[in-house]
């Protein structure tokens, strides 16, 4: 059995930031920057289904392969997906011009073995995943189901760049489906109309078990089992944030899969977050040890 099948597409970005252009593309998107964390901090069997253009193809497998992802279902499409991400002098606001539009997950592209997993992060970059594949999961009756739904509340404006939008039925239904459902703060907005610590309260209203809302620098909100948490960042020198939700995401399906409880599970997340946004591309020198340094003082404070 896997530990964590990973659902969405890889990217390859470009990033600008105040104090970092990357210039040339670099791997990014949720299913990968969430698996090559729980990678890091000790799980090994973890898979991961996505497309990709023959553009990237060799480099995509290489690229994973040296980060210990080797178990994986690449689909070929006609391009490789990918943003250019600029961002506002205090990191806050960003926007994101398509670079590349990868290909649609079907359910019949996902393994049979690979859906014999303790957990299934469905990360969605672009549309590219849709409540067909997120039923056949939950038909399966074996995983506890993390959605991330950015590429769910995404469209592409005439002008190729990235616009939020609001399909309220079809994301009540996907959210239904799902165990732990992760927005960060201005998706969460899109969904539901609501500031954070309502709108955790409303996706666990339309049926995930947990509501998890990220919010950079101001930490996240998690409610599940009655209780509300509100989790404060490890304060850092932050370079790129781009990322830090996906690698907040992998670092507590891992914290969970090792039976930690909710609240500690988000404070080791919140911390394993900090390395990240410290640097930019997949080689974030993320550790257990690095994040359980962080995560006493967090306690502390």
């Amino acid at each position: 059995m896997y530990d964590l099948l990973c659902i969405g597409n890889p990217v390859y970005d470009i990033i600008e930031t105040p104090y970092v252009k990357t210039g040339e593309r670099v791997l990014s998107g949720c299913s990968v920057n969430a698996a090559i964390t729980a990678r890091r901090l000790g799980l090994t069997n973890i898979a991961l289904v996505g497309c990709v253009g023959k553009d990237y193809e060799h480099k995509l497998l290489s690229d994973l392969a040296r980060l210990g992802i080797n178990k994986l279902y690449v689909k070929l499409s006609k391009e490789t997906g990918g943003f250019k991400l600029t961002y506002s002098s205090n990191l806050r606001d960003r926007v994101l011009d398509v670079i590349g539009i990868a290909g649609k997950i079907e359910p019949s592209d996902i393994p049979l073995s690979f859906l014999e997993a303790r957990f299934v992060l469905i990360g969605p970059i672009l549309q590219e995943v849709d409540l067909d594949l997120i039923k056949l999961i939950k038909k399966r009756g074996v995983a506890e189901v993390f959605l991330d739904p950015q590429g769910l509340v995404r469209k592409i404006s005439k002008h190729g760049r990235i616009e939020h939008v609001r399909n309220e039925e079809a994301l009540r239904e996907a959210v239904k489906l799902c165990d732990y459902v992760k927005p960060n703060e201005a998706e969460a907005a899109v969904m539901t109309g609501l500031e954070p610590e309502d709108a955790v309260k409303e996706l666990v209203k339309w049926g995930a078990k947990v509501g998890i809302v990220t919010m950079a620098e101001r930490g996240s909100i998690v409610l599940g089992e009655g209780k509300l948490y509100r989790i404060p960042a490890f304060k850092t020198a932050a370079l790129d944030p781009t990322g830090a939700g996906d690698v907040y995401a992998g670092a507590f399906i891992y914290s969970r899969i090792r039976g930690k409880n909710l609240l500690e599970a988000a404070l080791f997340a919140s911390a394993i977050a900090s390395i990240k946004v410290e640097h930019v591309g997949p080689d974030f020198p993320i550790t257990r040890e690095e994040g359980e340094r962080r995560l006493k003082i967090l306690k502390a404070s």
